[in-house]
Formats: C-alpha cells, structure tokens, sequence
C-alpha cells in the first residue's frame, strides 16, 4: 500500500452512539476500528484508573494526563502504524474529547490542554472528526447507568458543559468537523456518517469505493 491513511474520529457525550457507529463505518469503507481510552493493553490499565468508580478519585489535572498517556499509547500501538501503511482508521474518540470532558466539562484551561495533546498524540490529528450530537436527556436515556463510569455518573451540568464545548468546538472548525444528528435510527445515522466522509474524504480506500456511496 502506498500513501498515508485517513483519520477519523468519531466525538460527542456519552450514549450518542459513537461506539455503534464507528464500527458501522469502519466496515463500510474497509477501515481499522478503534477506541479511546482503552485500546492498547497500557491503555486498557490508565482507562481503569481514569474511569472505575471504585478506585480513589482522580484530580482533574490527573485525569487530564491519564487520558493523554492512554492516547500517547494508542497513537504509538495503533494509529500511527496503521496510517503509514496506508490504512484508514475510525477511532472512537480522539484530540476533542479531552478538549471537550477536560477543557470545557472540568473547566481546564483549553490552551493548555490544546498543547497536551499535540504533545500526546505526536502531532497527529484526525483528517475528519465527526460529532454525533444528542441532546443530554437523549444520550442519558440510552446509556446503562447502574454500570456507569466517573465521568458518566458526573451531574447534567458537567454534561451540559460537554455538548456545549463540543458544539463550540465544531463551529471554530468547520473545516475539519461535521455534525451529524444523531437522534435517528442506526441506519439513519450510519448513512450520514458515510454520506459526510464520502464528501469530505473521498476518494475512499479502494476496498470500499463500490459500497460506500451513499
């Protein structure tokens, strides 16, 4: 294979369906699936720590550097070697996600965070970053909160200030992000997923072409 690969990522709160989705498109256009926090077996150990509701709080600034070592990681491992064979990568989560739970749900200073994960990620960014965008009440509906995360179990204002830092986050950018409504059904959603890298990304890996247009 010759070329650079793609990035994707896939953003939003909790319960809006990221990880259904990011799966759907990877295999629709013949693309690595993966996932932040967790996907590396580092990872998979900095997640438990971020994230077990069981295990000591975490500070904010502490929380901040677990999730960009578990990126660190994951760029290393996963996502590096896969675009420079050539391959297209979907990751669930990626740079925003810290921005928006860090920067805007815990109220970190964002340059700050923006530096921390150029530096974590080693300069790599998503080609495309879309944000399947839910409103708080519709994601909450979704997610299984007796099994519930630390960051899940937080108050509606923290997620509030997450979808909110997340529509800000794609209104500076709209080069680089697309937001998709994600309230419809899976296929629905699936469809404007491809329908938004079809026309911002394409042509698409030779794998798919024959599949993915929309």
């Amino acid at each position: 294979m010759s070329g650079r690969g793609r990035l994707i990522a896939l953003e939003g709160v909790d319960g809006c369906g990221k990880s259904t989705q990011a799966v759907l498109l990877a295999g629709a256009i013949g693309a690595l699936s993966t996932a932040e926090p967790g996907a590396t077996q580092l990872g998979a150990t900095l997640r438990t720590l971020a994230l077990d509701p069981g295990l000591p709080p975490v500070s904010e600034r502490a929380e901040a550097l677990l999730m960009a070592a578990d990126r660190a990681q994951h760029v290393v491992e996963v996502v590096r070697p896969a675009l420079e064979q050539g391959r297209w990568v979907v990751t669930e989560r990626f740079s925003g996600s810290t921005l928006a739970y860090q920067g805007y749900g815990r109220g970190l200073d964002l340059d700050e965070l923006r530096r921390l994960v150029s530096w974590a990620s080693g300069g790599i960014d998503a080609d495309l970053t879309i944000l399947l965008d839910v409103p708080r009440a519709v994601a909450r509906g979704r997610l299984d909160l007796e099994r519930a995360d630390r960051l899940e179990r937080l108050d509606a204002g923290f997620h509030d200030r997450v979808r909110a830092g997340y529509r800000a986050l794609a209104a500076a950018d709209p080069d680089s992000w697309v937001v998709v409504d994600a309230t419809g059904t899976v296929d629905a959603v699936a469809e404007q997923l491809l329908a938004a890298v079809v026309e911002r990304l394409g042509p698409l890996p030779a794998s798919a072409r024959r599949s993915a247009t929309p």
